[in-house]
């Protein structure tokens, strides 16, 4: 089953993850591979209307306005080919999309076709899995796959279900994303205790069947995302928040690189300690971000960098590989 890949970094993975820099056997297999998902999640409706929401209209309400973060981040994709993208609620990206000229329509199939800007779910919205009736779910999943196909043809359609932000999943979901030929399903929102126990027991990956009628034709890859949807502690690069930037410029003060890659060095190695495999995802985003897509980039540009340039002095030892989504 192909998963989702963009930005890449390799760790050391030791027993117990100890620091160890003698031992130069180990091959690439042998390392953790930590992925970073640039991402922002939308909501279609929830504090304010669809079209306040896409303008950023009554801000009052919440800061908030689609149009300015796909704005932002098709530049910047544009700009440099090694960054990424995932988007997901078609219910924005149309009225984006209808709103562009000839020669940004190009750009921006370029850039799909180049799988640098990706699609992911492309439901017109990301559906309730509670409340929601399976021919709700099919029409307005229809929709949107249908908007991807008809518009960027058969090799944007795409691969990976994303529910980061629905409260609590269901097997008829599940079922659905599988006879939608989707290859893996990753959520954000389950019941605590039941996080806490696959945290403890390391199920925080499974194939999920669907359906007991249908058996493997309703099995899917499914992953529970570690911070909800969210990016780590202290790697928040977004104008929303408030965590620093990596301050690198030797002839300023407040330099926080070493600070910076500690930090970061131990989050990861914490979090796969919580995952049978060599793979963890790390999302950074969550609501409504990228509005300012340079700080992200900038930022992350900045962490890859000095986490790949560490040799000695930590306990792991990344390498920055720039790769296609790949097989699981």
């Amino acid at each position: 089953m192909s998963t989702l890949i963009f930005f890449l970094a390799l760790i050391w993975l030791g027993s117990g993850f100890d620091c160890n820099f003698k031992d130069s056997t180990r091959s690439e297999e042998d390392k953790l591979q930590v992925h970073l998902v640039p991402h922002t999640h939308n909501d279609v409706g929830w504090l304010k209307t669809v079209d306040e929401y896409f303008y950023g209209a009554n801000n009052s309400i919440q800061h908030a306005g689609v149009q300015y973060i796909l704005d932002s981040v098709i530049p910047q994709l544009r700009a440099n080919k090694t960054k990424r993208f995932i988007y997901v609620e078609i219910a924005f990206f149309e009225r984006w999309w209808n709103e562009q000229d000839h020669h940004m329509k190009t750009e921006v199939t370029k850039l799909v076709q180049e799988k640098r800007l990706e699609f992911i779910n492309a439901g017109w919205c990301m559906n309730d899995e509670a409340a929601t009736h399976y021919n709700a779910i099919i029409d307005q999943m229809t929709y949107g796959l249908n908007f991807v196909q008809e518009t960027f043809g058969p090799d944007a359609r795409p691969r990976i279900a994303w529910h980061i932000d629905p409260f609590g999943h269901s097997s008829e979901q599940a079922s659905l994303f599988a006879q939608m030929s989707f290859d893996g399903f990753f959520f954000g929102r389950i019941d605590y205790a039941d996080k806490d126990l696959r945290l403890e027991q390391k199920r925080m990956e499974l194939v999920w069947r669907g359906s007991r009628n249908l058996g493997e034709g309703s099995d899917i890859f499914t992953g529970v995302l570690y911070n909800g949807y969210n990016p780590p502690k202290g790697f928040c690069f977004d104008q929303f928040c408030t965590d620093p930037p990596i301050q690198d410029d030797p002839r300023l003060f407040d330099l926080n690189v070493q600070e910076t890659v500690d930090k970061f060095v131990a989050i990861t190695n914490l979090q796969a300690m919580h995952y049978k495999t060599k793979h963890i995802m790390l999302t950074m985003g969550s609501d409504f971000m990228y509005e300012n897509a340079n700080l992200w980039y900038k930022n992350l540009d900045k962490l890859i960098k000095y986490v790949n340039a560490v040799s000695t002095g930590y306990c792991s030892t990344f390498k920055g590989v720039l790769v296609k989504p790949t097989q699981v």
